[in-house]
């Protein structure tokens, strides 16, 4: 192994998901792809709500903070 290789980085990626009444909740996804997957978010978005990891209620939108 070379010394001057790097380690290889975890992509976390945090996302916020916008409530009809104005909430805005915010979460990370481990291991993300490249931004073409974003549209993944809204997906985990739904599943971290029937986990209870993020509050119940109508998510509008859901997009990419960092």
């Amino acid at each position: 192994m070379s010394p001057f290789r790097r380690a290889v980085r975890t992509n976390s990626v945090m996302f916020a998901a916008q409530y009809e009444d104005g909430r805005t909740a915010y979460f990370v996804i481990e291991n993300h792809g490249p931004p073409s997957e974003d549209y993944r978010a809204g997906a985990k978005a739904k599943e971290r709500q029937s986990t209870g990891e993020l509050p119940d209620g109508s998510i509008v939108s859901v997009r990419r903070v960092r």
